[in-house]
């Protein structure tokens, strides 16, 4: 199905309702949209919290960001909130996310989203809009743990910090572990219900794609730390994040939009605004690109056979397959991974981590060539910079300076000769600290 055929038979997509209600094992937050004769009703459990006056506002706007997973399938050129007033610069702000968030969706399904009546956010004139209250005391701290390296360096960082918690989204295994091992006690779990229609609907053939997940996260997590009492939501985003994949139709195409600076600042200053007054977040590795990370992790080997950075692991498939909950070995995440811990890894722990040498695999050098800026299209993944990934791969080479694996052996032979200083672009990368892009809180 086209997005022009869809986006005639469904011109309005309704925000209809939110509610929360006490349960035994915690607190339900409830949505409904509509549009048509569709209707989607998705679910979130947060474990062990009890409802607390002066969030509703907080769960309105978790629905407002839960409802860009199911209006995708349709792209519907009218929003229409039904359940609260939003203002100007809300309506503003909430159009831009969409717009920003959502690039990778309208490249990928062909959408001409530039139109500046593309989509229209419209709310129903009553009541008041919702406003920032003070919801916490103290300077507690809440970790987002995703379950990667930078949830691992993260929780290391703050590991001496004193009421320190964890959250997480549907945690598996890998998660679990890493949490147990970080020796966080405190541990908040939400589990997330999607609606089963959106599932099918994807299957009969409508639109499909990525959103804006750590957005999603910074709602739900200023929601969490207001019925935990946490002041602080310490991310672990970088500031490679900020680097785009390509151009479209003239905009920036960023698949980790929600992960960079922008987004932060912006949420920042919204969540001030119109959340929690109280709740600060940012992320503390905001300053460092995603190599100086890698090395970093690298001497945290405690968390070497826990950590899972993957999508391909977790992905179902709309409810087609089983998660597979280890590495791929194929993706371009795997290979990032594998080249940014490979300068500072003994090989032996590495082929305990991925099972292989990545770097021996032919068939992954399409996707080395995406990761270093030899193609269009730099991956639609968390992965570093064009840059960085050079300088990785550069100082692969330079540790394994015998006989080189295959992807090393086309480092050497297409690239190293370039007019390139090496060593002053290792230099630069390894001592890279964005000062510019760095929230700095007292407990750090």
């Amino acid at each position: 199905m086209t997005s022009s055929f869809l986006r005639k038979k469904y011109p309005v997509f309704i925000y209809e309702s939110y509610s929360f209600r006490q349960l035994k094992g915690g607190l339900q937050v409830s949505f409904v949209f509509k549009t048509g004769d569709i209707v989607f009703s998705p679910r979130i459990l947060i474990k062990n919290a009890k409802s607390k006056k002066g969030i509703d506002n907080l769960v309105f706007s978790l629905g407002l960001i839960e409802m860009f997973s199911y209006w995708k399938a349709l792209c519907s050129p009218t929003i229409l909130v039904k359940c609260g007033r939003l203002d100007s610069f809300q309506k503003k702000w909430w159009k831009d996310l969409l717009i920003k968030g959502m690039g990778q969706f309208f490249y990928e399904n062909k959408i001409n989203f530039t139109n500046k009546r593309f989509v229209e956010i419209k709310t129903i004139d009553k009541g008041a809009v919702g406003r920032a209250k003070s919801l916490v005391k103290g300077k507690q701290v809440l970790i987002p743990i995703g379950g990667g390296k930078d949830s691992a360096v993260v929780l290391d960082l703050l590991s001496q910090e004193k009421n320190t918690a964890c959250f997480s989204l549907n945690p598996d295994e890998h998660v679990r572990q890493m949490v147990k091992i970080g020796n966080c006690k405190d541990f908040i779990v939400a589990e997330r219900e999607i609606d089963k229609k959106l599932l099918q609907m994807n299957r009969k053939g409508f639109l499909n794609g990525h959103t804006p997940f750590v957005a999603y996260l910074s709602f739900l997590t200023v929601l969490a730390a207001a019925l935990f009492n946490k002041k602080y939501v310490v991310f672990g985003n970088e500031d490679s994040a900020n680097e785009g994949n390509i151009r479209y139709l003239g905009k920036e195409i960023n698949h980790q939009y929600s992960k960079t600076y922008d987004f932060e600042k912006r949420f920042r200053e919204y969540s001030k605004k119109y959340l929690a007054r109280d709740v600060e977040v940012f992320s503390v590795l905001r300053p460092f690109y995603e190599l100086q990370i890698g090395k970093i992790f690298s001497s945290l080997k405690q968390y070497f056979p826990v950590f899972l950075s993957c999508n391909e692991a977790s992905k179902t498939c709309s409810g087609t397959r089983k998660k597979t909950g280890k590495w791929c070995g194929h993706c371009s995440k795997c290979l990032f991974v594998f080249m940014i811990l490979y300068p500072f890894v003994e090989e032996k722990d590495l082929m305990k981590i991925f099972n292989s040498n990545l770097f021996e695999k032919k068939e992954l050098l399409g996707i080395l060539k995406e990761l270093i800026g030899e193609k269009k299209v730099k991956p639609f993944e968390c992965v570093g910079t064009r840059k960085e990934s050079l300088v990785a791969l550069y100082m692969s080479w330079k540790k394994n300076r015998g006989k080189q694996p295959f992807l090393l052996r086309y480092f050497e032979k297409n690239i190293l000769g370039r007019h390139i200083d090496w060593e002053k672009e290792e230099k630069r990368i390894m001592t890279h600290w964005n000062k510019n892009n760095f929230v700095s809180r007292e407990f750090i």
